[in-house]
């Protein structure tokens, strides 16, 4: 009786583990036909990893002149995008709010306000302090202008989806993959076969020379260097968008990951001063 009740818990707990396995494997995008994800090797990934700053940049202007006609970036203000460790910081200016890149960035946008002599609603242009707006005015309005699909909100998709980063990527990449022909479509929709079930609402949103990259100045260990600007190619627009994403889903990867190395160093050199304190106190002591 035993026996079979640690059997039936055996199985229940493989069939648990298989069905978030597969949630997982669903939420990340299962994939149809032959198509293999490209893994790129990101500059953010391991213990010593750091975002682009230059491509992060780049991805904030395919996030603007393409994405956002339809995405939000929900979780982030603009300020955000000044603050240490951020693609647009600079070191003369500590306080985001006074970063020159941040406030043309916010102007750039209209803001709804509430006019304070007659409390009508207004629209004024964003300031740093001010969240990235909605793009339509409620979920209702979003899938009226896309199909009946909500558009995913982009501040923290690249931690939203399993392996989000090659997630992204491939998806912008995909969509010139061949169809199965098992793989039936209705109007509005889209092979693309990164998504589960190979279908998707948002048509292809790049093509080659579809944003004008110019050159882009960088701040490194307090100074300027030039970046020259890239082909405006699918894949480069692509990975320049997850270098941006990415930062904006884990602003604060770059502080947790220096913090982390040094506080193991502390505790490395901790655990030898007391080895060593302990084998100086008990050095006459037989055990």
């Amino acid at each position: 009786m035993a026996f079979m009740k640690l059997k039936t818990l055996i199985i229940g707990s493989v069939v648990a583990a298989a069905s978030v396995a597969g949630l997982a494997f669903a939420a990340g995008g299962g994939g149809t036909g032959d198509y293999h994800m490209e893994h790129k090797d990101w500059s953010f990934n391991g213990a010593f990893g750091k975002y682009d700053r230059a491509a992060a940049q780049r991805g904030y202007q395919v996030y603007r002149e393409v994405c956002s006609s339809c995405h939000q970036l929900k979780f982030l203000a603009f300020r955000h995008l000044g603050d240490k460790g951020a693609p647009f910081y600079l070191e003369d200016f500590p306080n985001p709010n006074d970063n020159p890149y941040v406030k043309n960035f916010a102007a750039d946008w209209n803001v709804e306000d509430i006019d304070s002599d007659n409390g009508d609603t207004i629209e004024r242009p964003g300031i740093p302090a001010d969240y990235f707006p909605p793009i339509f005015p409620n979920d209702a309005a979003a899938r009226a202008s896309n199909g009946g699909a909500l558009p995913p909100e982009l501040s923290v998709i690249a931690k939203a989806r399993t392996n989000g980063p090659d997630y992204i990527y491939n998806l912008m990449l995909a969509y010139s993959a061949h169809k199965p022909d098992d793989v039936e479509l209705t109007p509005g929709l889209y092979y693309n076969p990164v998504m589960d079930g190979g279908k998707i609402a948002m048509a292809a949103p790049l093509s080659d020379g579809l944003v004008e990259y110019e050159a882009i100045e960088v701040e490194d260990h307090g100074k300027i260097k030039t970046i020259p600007a890239p082909e405006a190619t699918v894949e480069q627009m692509s990975s320049d968008l997850v270098q941006f994403l990415a930062w904006s889903a884990d602003p604060k990867m770059e502080q947790r990951k220096s913090t982390g190395l040094m506080t193991i160093i502390y505790l490395l050199i901790l655990s030898l001063l007391l080895f060593l304190s302990y084998k100086r106190v008990w050095r006459n002591v037989k055990h």
